[in-house]
């Protein structure tokens, strides 16, 4: 998609600061991390969201949580515990129309908080 943010960093026509790539996958550090530890997790592929999840796409949602397992160890949180986090829609809260999600860790996230 051309307007797609996402899709310009998987092209490496925006720079991001990347963690793990493959030919199926990119994560990268989010520009406003919430926690020590934030990292986005995008397809390479444009799904715009979980709702075009269909037979024909989405083992990419396994491929993506074995490679958010590995970046969780990788980044010293698998043991602590960590939160994974995708937004669907509008409402949802998904401010970027293109299919993510985002691994948090690295302080307690319990809820609710405090």
């Amino acid at each position: 998609m051309d307007d797609c943010i996402f899709c310009k960093i998987v092209n490496k026509e925006i720079p991001s600061t990347k963690v793990y790539e493959d030919d199926k996958v990119l994560a990268f550090k989010d520009i406003s991390p919430e926690a020590p530890v934030h990292i986005v997790i995008v397809p390479k592929e444009h799904i715009r969201s979980t709702n075009e999840l269909n037979e024909n796409n989405a083992s990419i949602v396994a491929h993506i949580f074995i490679i958010i397992n590995k970046i969780a160890e990788e980044q010293g949180i698998k043991d602590s515990g960590y939160r994974i986090i995708n937004n669907c829609g509008e409402h949802g809260g998904q401010t970027v129309n293109h299919i993510h999600f985002h691994l948090l860790g690295g302080r307690n996230l319990s809820w609710p908080p405090g």
